[in-house]
């Protein structure tokens, strides 16, 4: 990808602000007038004050000088604020767009992006596109306008001096362009192992039981110090190149400037110019190479901000393979079944997980599904709520293809509580109301006296208001898994999916939860993927999916006679809840 396409995208992102981007280039062109204006009064102040003493101009010049720093300092703020405030917005704005795109991508593409890496791309990467909003659009037109307006001062005051000073000038640019083509690679690696860091330190912290556990600290220091390594090493040589450019350039205006000295200086001894006019050139064409130094600056500026935006730009590309039609339609209350028609699924180039289901769930129902990890039963759920689409066949609810609906129709019909807990760093409140933010604060407690969570909620040091840290770390995981069941509770859907609900908890939670769970599953469409007798044998049916297929169907009583795949997980899973059962009959 070149980088004038990449530009153009940038420019997409600015275009709203153009107005304030207008005012800031308006701004910049007389800021950069009025630096040719000053190198100017270099030659009214010699010839007239100290080689004429004209008293009228000992009065003119130090008002001019006051007035030309007065209007170059007003219009630098305004255009210097300006500037900011659009890269800014542009900051915000892409952010709000990568993050909003990262949300709408499918479970698959989480699977294969480290969590550190797209914090990373949101938080630095986006931020390293300012420089290339706010400098490069601005900077360096107002350097160019800078220089144009000086060389005009040096070609007015002296053309033939002027054109000697312009020898050295081509040589500047190439360094310029060289080095900047460096500093985008070097630029792209340093981002993409700045991304390596934050998914280290992101893996580590939240891991961190994991790490003491088997005390792998020293492991992980020393993987973290790797990376920095890797990092310091990088912007040490992209420290090297802007090291070098620098005096090379100084260099090179150095050797203008020396034969300036030795032509003008001839001239002025001869009497063919005033010590006012080579003043005041040499005035200007010193003030050129500054703005020529800061095109360098800000073309390295550039460089990292076309390098960040690719990683922006990688990201926005990815098109979901799970999309909402234009004329979706919303899906009305489940009031029938929920029906699999010849389902198979596989992720991206993979073998299938999913092998021609054919299902039909009546509403109302409790179908449980069992089988060895790896079969296909999360799979099969999470095609549900289009997490995934089928790779063929169809899913229908009351009829209707899932993939004709919309998604929050789809969605808001169904509750999931996972055997990981997903809780926020928020108010125990706001985490069983997430997804019902209008429910009162007496619904949120029916909720949790639903799930039997009422009671460890009381005794928090703020109940209800309590923050229970990231991840829900200030609970016990039976705690964690009863707010989850109570938010889902909350929502009151339909369709419910449990997957390994109860597989966390202690008997005495499992068996609070249990009680729960059963009001839960009343008058709903309920999909249960556990390993547990007591969370699956009251059924209305159990389905055994093995190697993506549905091998047995019937219930607990009925499959057990069978002697096949499901009374071998029996034996297998359930041996103590099978004692407990035989010897409750």
């Amino acid at each position: 990808m070149t980088k004038h396409p990449i530009i153009s995208r940038i420019l997409q992102y600015v275009k709203p602000y153009r107005s304030w981007l207008a005012i800031a280039m308006v701004c910049m062109v007389i800021v950069a007038s009025m630096a040719g204006a000053q190198a100017y009064m270099v030659k009214p102040m010699l010839d007239g004050i100290f080689f004429k003493q004209d008293r009228a101009m000992l009065k003119l010049v130090p008002l001019a000088i006051l007035g030309i720093f007065l209007v170059k300092g007003l219009f630098y703020f305004i255009y210097n604020y300006l500037l900011v405030k659009v890269g800014q917005s542009v900051i915000r704005d892409l952010r709000n767009i990568l993050y909003g795109h990262i949300q709408s991508l499918p479970l698959s593409f989480f699977h294969t992006k480290p969590t550190g890496e797209l914090i990373s791309r949101i938080i630095s990467d986006v931020t390293l596109i300012q420089g290339a909003v706010s400098n490069v659009l601005v900077g360096i037109l107002k350097d160019t306008c800078q220089v144009l307006f000086l060389i005009g001062v040096i070609f007015y005051q002296d053309w033939r001096m002027a054109s000697i000073a312009m020898i050295s000038l081509p040589l500047v640019i190439y360094p310029i362009i060289n080095f900047g083509r460096r500093h985008r690679r070097l630029s792209r690696g340093s981002q993409q192992t700045t991304a390596q860091v934050s998914n280290i330190l992101y893996e580590t912290i939240t891991g961190n039981r994991i790490v003491k556990a088997f005390c792998m600290e020293k492991y992980e220091e020393g993987r973290f110090a790797k990376t920095l390594d890797t990092l310091f090493a990088i912007v040490m040589r992209d420290t090297k190149i802007g090291a070098i450019s620098r005096p090379l350039m100084e260099f090179l205006g150095g050797v203008g400037i020396s034969l300036v000295v030795l032509y003008g200086g001839s001239q002025v001894l001869e009497g063919k110019s005033t010590p006012g006019t080579f003043f005041s050139f040499l005035t200007a064409l010193i003030m050129i190479y500054e703005p020529i130094k800061g095109v360098s600056a800000i073309n390295n500026v550039l460089q990292q901000g076309i390098a960040a935006a690719e990683r922006v730009f990688e990201v926005l590309d990815v098109k979901s393979d799970v999309s909402e039609k234009k004329d979706a339609i919303e899906l009305p209350p489940v009031k029938d079944a929920i029906e699999f028609t010849d389902v198979r699924f596989k992720y991206e180039k993979d073998t299938e997980v999913v092998k021609g289901i054919n299902l039909k769930v009546k509403a109302g129902e409790v179908l449980a599904l069992v089988g060895s990890s790896g079969g296909g039963k999360s799979t099969l759920v999470n095609l549900i709520p289009r997490f995934f689409d089928v790779s063929s066949g169809s899913l229908t609810i009351d009829g209707t293809d899932i993939r004709e609906v919309t998604f929050n129709s789809l969605r808001k019909q169904i509750g999931i509580v996972t055997q990981q807990t997903i809780l926020f760093n928020d108010t125990v409140r706001n985490n069983i109301a997430y997804g019902s933010p209008d429910a009162t604060y007496e619904q949120v407690k029916d909720a949790a006296r639903a799930a039997h969570a009422l009671g460890f909620i009381q005794q928090l040091p703020e109940g209800f208001d309590t923050v229970i840290g990231e991840s829900g770390a200030r609970l016990s995981g039976g705690e964690r898994q009863r707010i989850s069941i109570a938010r889902a509770i909350l929502k009151n859907a339909p369709i419910l999916i449990l997957d390994e609900a109860t597989s966390s908890l202690d008997t005495e939670s499992e068996r609070e939860v249990q009680q729960a769970i059963e009001n839960l599953v009343q008058n709903r469409t309920t999909f249960v993927i556990a390993h547990r007798l007591s969370t699956i044998r009251n059924a209305d049916r159990i389905i055994v999916i093995q190697e993506g297929r549905i091998v047995e169907e019937g219930t607990h009583d009925s499959l057990l006679p069978l002697g096949g795949v499901y009374k071998m997980l029996y034996d297998m899973q359930f041996q103590d809840d099978a004692k407990e059962l035989l010897n409750g009959k």
